[in-house]
């Protein structure tokens, strides 16, 4: 398999794609094929860690949350194979960021690789929610994780 970059964005960088990128990195933990970072849309909360609630329960199911936030730019098109957004307002910002149809070709939306949640289109921000609103993005995340994992190793 050749390398693949991975950047995982949603909107503040503080609840799903650094959720993201943690278990996609311990999906991948060993495997030098895979770079993976995450960025948020908006500036709100650069240099912050992911968000207590999600660290919580990210550390009960065996994650580690060291990324701080980040706001994407477009020079990430320059340097990542693959910019997976959370959900359609993700995806409408980064096509708005981008820079031409290449850029473009980069965005892909992580619930479309979900196998065991075949209800969710998104994943779904549960940053204004409760603990349960946290375990369904964890529960979201990992699922669409392992398709993405499946078919970036099918594609080699």
């Amino acid at each position: 398999m050749t390398r693949k970059a991975l950047l995982f964005v949603c909107l503040g960088n503080i609840c799903r794609s650094p959720a993201a990128e943690s278990v996609m990195k311990s999906m991948t933990e060993g495997n030098d094929n895979y770079i993976i970072d995450s960025a948020a849309i908006g500036p709100w909360h650069v240099g912050e860690l992911p968000d207590s609630r999600m660290r919580r329960l990210g550390t009960r199911r065996g994650y580690k949350f060291e990324s701080r936030a980040r706001q994407v730019e477009r020079a990430d098109f320059n340097h990542y194979d693959y910019i997976i957004a959370m959900d359609n307002d993700n995806i409408k910002a980064l096509n708005a960021l981008a820079r031409n149809d290449s850029d473009r070709e980069k965005i892909i939306c992580l619930a479309s690789f979900l196998t065991k949640h075949p209800g969710f289109s998104t994943i779904p921000d549960p940053y204004y929610g409760g603990e349960k609103d946290f375990e369904l993005a964890l529960d979201l995340i990992e699922d669409a994780c392992e398709g993405l994992k499946v078919w970036l190793e099918e594609m080699g």
